[in-house]
């Protein structure tokens, strides 16, 4: 157990400093207006994947509200309240990169095409649209999660060592189960197609430049770079969200609290927030050479 546990504080850690770094570099970025069409929505979800390191990874939040002597009912909603909203955030956003990717790299004879001109507007409102429908449709953490309390101890399930999900009505329990596999099964869904739609438009591109240049001297485009990106971040995120909703159904369906089974649920859920800032960094070139830069006037310096 205390193994799985301190590599649940490495991973987040890890994450935490990745996301903070980027976040700093998209900001800095937008501010000296040299900011790409999605740079404000990937700074969006780095700042995202920070709050949801720090509610659903090794429990920060909880130590920092603690800190400041706040109770613990209180404590227990902002944390649950705060990881659900960025989780849902974060799906919603790496779909809407799928999409936006998609759109593209689409040829001008097809049917994406048009949304090309207007593709930043489109994106503006949907982030909008993101966070209000996130902020609602998780407001019943708000009610449901409560501080841990052993007069009704039968009557609650305990997810952490101080917090509990209290029984739910089983309309409504079945109506926030319903809509929150829709939006996650449908957003898989948009990402699945999306993806395999770039990979035919990418293998159709290669194959026209064979026949134009020896594979030798072919260069990986910034465009063609992005779209890789994305993918690998679909998958991943794929991937990661059916290991989470296996491990979540099963303790629900059970209605019990495992401290092993939440440590290993939450290294898989905090997979995807730190792999997402690596795999960014190491694939856009505008922040490999700020990392080249500053190691070349450290050593200078030294």
């Amino acid at each position: 157990m205390s193994s799985l546990k301190n590599i649940l504080y490495f991973q987040a850690g890890l994450g935490i400093l990745a996301n903070t770094f980027l976040l700093c570099f998209y900001t800095f970025t937008i501010l000296g207006h040299r900011s790409k069409p999605m740079d404000p929505t990937s700074c969006q979800l780095t700042f995202a994947h920070i709050l949801f390191l720090l509610a659903g990874g090794d429990n920060w939040l909880a130590v920092i509200l603690e800190s400041l002597n706040i109770e613990n009912d209180f404590k227990c909603k902002a944390i649950f309240y705060t990881s659900r909203v960025m989780r849902g955030f974060s799906i919603c956003i790496t779909c809407l990169l799928s999409v936006f990717q998609a759109v593209t790299i689409s040829p001008h004879t097809s049917l994406l095409a048009k949304f090309k001109h207007k593709l930043n507007t489109y994106i503006f409102y949907a982030v909008l649209y993101i966070w209000f429908f996130n902020f609602l449709a998780n407001s019943h953490m708000i009610f449901y999660v409560g501080g841990f309390n052993n007069v009704s101890e039968t009557n609650q399930m305990r997810v952490t060592q101080s917090c509990s999900l209290f029984p739910m009505n089983y309309v409504i329990s079945g109506l926030i189960f319903t809509v929150t596999t829709f939006r996650d099964v449908f957003l898989v869904g948009v990402m699945l197609i999306t993806s395999a739609y770039i990979v035919i438009i990418l293998f159709r591109h290669q194959r026209h430049c064979r026949h134009l240049h020896s594979i030798r001297h072919l260069r990986v485009s910034p465009e063609k770079r992005a779209t890789q990106t994305i993918l690998l971040l679909v998958v991943f995120f794929v991937v990661m969200y059916w290991v989470d909703f296996i491990i979540s159904s099963t303790s629900l369906l059970l209605w019990m609290y495992d401290p092993v089974i939440l440590t290993v649920q939450k290294l898989v859920v905090t997979a995807y927030p730190t792999i997402t800032p690596l795999v960014q960094i190491s694939s856009d070139k505008r922040v490999i050479n700020v990392l080249k830069n500053s190691q070349s006037k450290c050593q200078q310096i030294f």
